[in-house]
């Protein structure tokens, strides 16, 4: 018994042995993740909003540091001409130049502002609403793109006309691509009539002639009145017409 056991624990230490270590590192970072989540989950809205702009800063601060690295070469070769030469349109377009390619530090300090605010705006609003929708998403882009617009000194002397119109941007930003994530996360309504009829076709390697079936409307509520010349008349050939019939028949009680 005690040597069945203790071949047993051979096994799995041979199997935990031969796994590849980046899987072990993913396993393990799912886990950790899963449990700050599980953790963060338990907390008030206060605490929540606070370790989550921290650790949405942190990220942002990362990214905008790599950034800076690699447009440090960039923004050195920017011309610095005296203030006093340039109307308020060109000093406003020099600002953003320069915000958008600073050197390392300015960049991690403008990113961490962005994705930090966004972060624990997008909490709040998930926690006050119950939900997180197009709306919740545009409040946390408005209040980023603000705050990213005065810490960073874009716009000229006007800061507080350009936060907002800098948050209103990032607000519209947001809001199309939540929109186009959304429907690209949800099937087609079309493909939603047809989903009994493309696994029927899938079983019988017809997939082929999903299209058919869409040109000619045979939806899943029409599998069970399917006859020859229907599937005729959408251009179906004998031999798969005959499979489709058969396979119809056969299955006709689940239909």
């Amino acid at each position: 018994m005690e040597g069945g056991k203790e071949q047993g624990m051979l096994v799995v230490t041979g199997l935990m042995a031969h796994q590849n270590p980046l899987e072990q590192l993913q396993a393990k970072f799912k886990e950790v993740e899963k449990g700050f989540k599980a953790w963060l989950d338990k907390q008030s809205m206060p605490v929540e909003a606070a370790v989550v702009t921290a650790t949405g800063a942190v990220q942002g601060a990362a990214i905008g540091a790599l950034m800076g690295t690699l447009t440090k070469d960039v923004s050195s070769s920017f011309p610095t001409p005296p203030q006093a030469s340039l109307n308020h349109q060109a000093m406003a377009s020099l600002k953003q130049a320069q915000a958008l390619s600073g050197a390392p530090w300015v960049q991690a300090r403008n990113f961490a502002v962005m994705t930090g605010v966004n972060a624990g705006l997008a909490c709040v609003m998930k926690r006050l609403r119950g939900k997180e929708d197009v709306q919740s998403s545009m409040v946390a882009a408005f209040g980023s793109g603000a705050m990213f617009s005065l810490v960073s000194g874009m716009g000229g002397p006007n800061q507080a006309a350009n936060a907002v119109t800098s948050g209103l941007f990032f607000a519209l930003i947001q809001g199309v691509l939540f929109q186009f994530g959304q429907k690209l996360s949800q099937p087609a309504v079309e493909d939603m009539y047809y989903s009994r009829t493309r696994s029927m076709l899938n079983s019988l390697g017809l997939q082929n002639y999903e299209k058919n079936f869409k040109k000619g409307l045979l939806t899943d509520n029409t599998l069970p009145l399917l006859t020859d010349s229907a599937l005729r008349d959408v251009k179906i050939p004998p031999g798969p017409r005959l499979l489709i019939l058969d396979h119809v028949q056969s299955f006709s009680s689940t239909f």
